[in-house]
């Protein structure tokens, strides 16, 4: 039988952003051909070797040209009123050029949290993925680590830690663990000569974080007294319609409701899971708050 060189061409949807950056960056040096799509190929500063891709899951039109050559797909949709559309006709797009393996970026727990519109919206995704047994690793991060860079004026400011997590415990992931996985599923599916079956991962932190309990080690890493600021949603909502639109901080009010209502923690089976993946245990917001610090004590 004639053996069959393949070319490896893996395009990486929001490949500007928190998440996309850091897929492109553990990419980096594996032998595959990167695209990054990205509305403007001329301003994104993207890593050597890395080719830009005019696109928008927007503009269907766009994004199916994109995909011309591609045999693996890393999607991640944006968080837009019309997310849910965006996210089911790029899969669709992604059939039908053949694209042999994808890897979608969900959410951790999606099912459980009926009521909050950018989960359901990926939960309705997750189900096209399993109908239509498409060849999908599906992760599901939690809350992100990274978010908490936005409390820096809080905590040297203030002395309070000002995201209103509550008292049930979030499983909060480092964004790097995210992007260190889709890389390895994006060149695991890459490589194999045939699609792959559907594989799920939740995508957890080691540590189930409250309010108190961040308070307590943002007082122990910065040596002074840090206050958890409460359970304050409709703050919240005020503050983040500041810097966006009025949907989306209502939508970020009702996900940190249901954290503060039935928390979001990882299993020990979960953690394992991810660990074997990984090849090393997730990282710990310790070791992100003390980075942190240190950066913030140099500017």
């Amino acid at each position: 039988m004639r053996s069959r060189r393949y070319v490896m061409t893996i395009l990486v949807t929001g490949s500007t952003g928190t998440i996309g950056t850091q897929v492109l960056s553990f990419l980096d040096g594996h032998g595959a051909e990167i695209r990054a799509l990205t509305r403007s190929p001329e301003k994104a500063n993207l890593p050597a070797g890395v080719t830009p891709v005019k696109g928008d899951l927007a503009d269907i039109d766009s994004f199916r040209a994109a995909l011309h050559g591609v045999s693996t797909l890393f999607l991640l949709a944006p968080n837009a009123p019309d997310e849910l559309t965006q996210a089911m006709l790029a899969l669709n797009a992604a059939r039908e050029a053949g694209v042999k393996g994808i890897v979608y970026l969900s959410v951790f727990k999606g099912e459980a949290y009926a009521d909050v519109p950018h989960f359901a919206s990926k939960m309705t995704v997750e189900r096209m993925i399993d109908a239509y047994d498409l060849p999908a690793t599906i992760l599901r991060p939690a809350y992100f680590i990274q978010n908490d860079m936005r409390q820096k004026d809080a905590l040297l400011g203030g002395g309070v830690y000002g995201m209103p997590v509550g008292a049930k415990g979030i499983s909060m992931v480092d964004v790097r663990d995210i992007g260190e996985a889709a890389a390895k599923e994006l060149l695991r599916r890459e490589q194999a000569g045939a699609p792959l079956p559907r594989e799920i991962y939740e995508l957890v932190g080691p540590d189930a974080l409250t309010g108190d309990a961040l308070a307590t080690l943002w007082s122990e890493i910065l040596g002074r007294p840090i206050a958890y600021a409460g359970d304050d949603l409709e703050g919240l909502e005020q503050r983040l319609k500041g810097f966006g639109a009025a949907w989306l901080a209502y939508d970020m009010k009702l996900m940190m409701r249901r954290y503060q209502e039935d928390g979001a923690i990882a299993t020990d089976e979960d953690l394992v899971r991810l660990t074997a993946l990984l090849g090393h245990a997730p990282r710990s917001y310790r070791d992100f708050a003390e980075a942190a610090a240190a950066g913030w004590s140099r500017d």
